[in-house]
């Protein structure tokens, strides 16, 4: 079994789709672990991102996803950290896979609705920043 960090963005969470997003991911044969509603701070958020520090989108990215709440989710599955990338589709909605949650909800590179970790030792790190140990069921 593997774990992933999945995050319903400020765009999906206000487009009332947190409901439909989760139905997907249990009917995708994930378990979660443990989810939250929560606000980021502007700092949370620039520290959650940082490895995008240097990008041109850093600002835009950090003051989107501090635009509303987020829903953050621990998801755990056989080769989680994949499927869920895959189940998410690709960045760009608009270049995403017709069944994909990015093509169904997002709307822009920007506004895609979801988060992913995208690796074993990111979904270890982006866990434990929403995360502490005993709340993982």
């Amino acid at each position: 079994m593997e774990r992933t960090l999945a995050i319903i963005k400020p765009d999906a969470v206000e487009g009332r789709c947190i409901g439909s997003v989760v139905a997907r991911i249990e009917s995708e044969g994930f378990r979660v672990c443990a989810m939250r509603l929560l606000r980021l701070t502007k700092i949370d958020a620039s520290i959650f991102y940082a490895v995008h520090k240097e990008k041109p989108f850093f600002s835009d990215l950090i003051s989107f996803m501090c635009s509303g709440p987020v829903v953050v989710l621990a998801l755990e599955a056989p080769n989680a950290i994949n499927r869920w990338r895959q189940v998410m589709g690709n960045t760009d909605p608009g270049k995403a896979a017709p069944e994909s949650l990015r093509r169904e909800f997002g709307a822009s590179i920007e506004r895609n609705a979801t988060h992913g970790s995208d690796g074993v030792e990111t979904a270890a790190s982006e866990l434990a920043f929403f995360f502490r140990g005993s709340e993982l069921s």
